[in-house]
């Protein structure tokens, strides 16, 4: 229930349809909270109940009051806090995406030159820190290495969406968080890509509209075409005829500069023509006539970034930093942010809405999925001790089967021991016995000898 009620409104100056309307307003109040105390009914339930039959009022005030100055308090704000904005330049090696955000921003970002011969695609993102008058800007710069490069580029594009539903997955995570610092937290969620195209002039790569068709729903997509100063006037105007046209037959939205706002609708709606940028980066400088400009030296002249009769890149500085910087960290969190931020939501089993199409608040949400997931775990609680029971009974059984046939081979083994010792006995007995009679047939033979020699002497 919304109403903008200020400073020196009322008295008797008051009009009769006011005093009805705040009459009815304090009636609602009352109601919303008898409602409230009924059981079963929530606070939620009783707001939407009355807002309804409720409508915003809008009231003048009598004199200054000063909210006027919230812009103002806006701006002191959001510079001392500074602001974040995040870059990607996606392009095939040596097309002059570390060249052209040197001219960008006008400065050295020092990065070092990739090679060609790397097995997959990498993302390297560097964070700078830039301050333009007592403008602070942190800076990040992602750029994709060795994209384009391999002999099979079917997962080139799958390294770039991991690393932005990474970004997203990040923040997420900081919202979802009970203690969050969302004021001091880094956003890193990239918001605009730079899509670099090769000047060939025959039209975009199968690899760049499969990549820029994954990267739609993701991110804001600005298309440009990379070293324009490689191909003529004649042919850049039918080179872009057909990127356009191509992007319309595969369904591939790219980032539209915004016409809502008065004051940047028709600079915009041009420049929205003018996609995709064809663009020329330089790190040099060349003196032309009295001025030192940022231009590339050619044996047949001098191309100028700046001249915007050479290139767009004027065209392009002034889109993406001088006008349109903010709605594009604003598309990205409430489009391609909220997007993934309801997929991910849905995938925990968190809806607006009941099977009944009516309203549900995220707390009966949780608390449903909560009762769901402690009565799954209770099952498989009771699934993982009976389960246990069975094994145990199961291991029972076995020890007992086994403690039978321990008991078998012990009954053998005595059986064998007695029937071996019984077998060993006889053969001592048997041997005793040789024995005995070994000893009486030695003693009769020894008798007989010593009778024989006795009757040899006496002959």
């Amino acid at each position: 229930m919304t109403s903008n009620v200020s400073s020196g409104v009322g008295g008797e100056g008051s009009s009769s349809s006011a005093r009805k309307k705040f009459s009815s307003n304090r009636t609602h109040q009352t109601t919303a909270y008898f409602i409230s105390t009924i059981p079963g009914i929530t606070m939620a339930a009783a707001d939407v109940a009355v807002m309804k039959n409720d409508l915003t009022r809008t009231l003048k005030q009598s004199g200054h009051v000063g909210f006027d100055s919230l812009p103002d308090q806006l701006v002191s704000k959001s510079v001392q806090n500074g602001f974040v904005f995040n870059i990607m330049c996606i392009g095939e090696t040596g097309l002059g995406k570390s060249t052209l955000m040197d001219s960008l921003f006008n400065t050295n970002f020092e990065s070092q030159p990739s090679p060609h011969t790397l097995p997959c695609v990498k993302l390297k993102a560097h964070t700078y820190e830039l301050q333009e008058s007592m403008v602070r800007l942190k800076l990040t710069i992602c750029d994709t290495v060795g994209y384009g490069d391999q002999i099979n580029k079917d997962d080139s594009f799958k390294s770039v969406v991991d690393y932005i539903d990474q970004q997203f997955e990040a923040y997420l995570q900081e919202e979802l968080k009970i203690k969050r610092s969302l004021s001091t937290y880094h956003d890193s969620r990239t918001h605009i890509c730079l899509y670099f195209i090769c000047p060939t002039g025959h039209g975009l790569k199968s690899l760049d509209l499969v990549c820029m068709k994954m990267l739609d729903s993701k991110v804001n997509i600005i298309p440009i075409i990379a070293k324009a100063d490689t191909i003529s006037k004649t042919e850049l105007a039918k080179f872009k005829a057909k990127i356009n046209e191509e992007l319309r037959a595969n369904g591939v939205q790219i980032y539209q500069f915004p016409t809502d706002d008065e004051s940047v609708a028709e600079v915009n709606t041009t420049m929205n023509s003018h996609i995709p940028f064809a663009v020329v980066g330089s790190t040099d400088f060349v003196r032309v006539g009295n001025k030192t400009v940022r231009a590339r030296q050619y044996p047949w002249g001098t191309v100028q970034v700046e001249n915007e009769a050479h290139c767009d890149f004027v065209k392009l500085r002034e889109m993406l930093i001088r006008t349109n910087m903010e709605d594009m960290r604003e598309k990205t969190h409430t489009r391609h942010y909220e997007l993934y931020r309801q997929k991910r939501l849905e995938e925990m089993g968190f809806t607006d809405v009941d099977s009944d199409n009516k309203p549900v608040s995220f707390q009966q949400t949780f608390e449903a999925k909560r009762s769901n997931h402690l009565a799954e775990l209770q099952a498989k609680e009771d699934e993982v001790r009976q389960m246990f029971v069975v094994r145990v009974k199961e291991k029972e059984a076995e020890l007992k089967e086994s403690e039978k046939e321990l008991h078998a081979k012990f009954d053998k083994l005595k059986k064998d021991h007695a029937e071996e010792k019984r077998k060993l006995e006889e053969s001592r007995k048997k041997l005793e016995e040789e024995f005995v009679e070994f000893n009486r047939r030695k003693s009769q033979m020894t008798a007989h000898h010593t009778l024989t020699l006795g009757k040899s002497k006496k002959k």
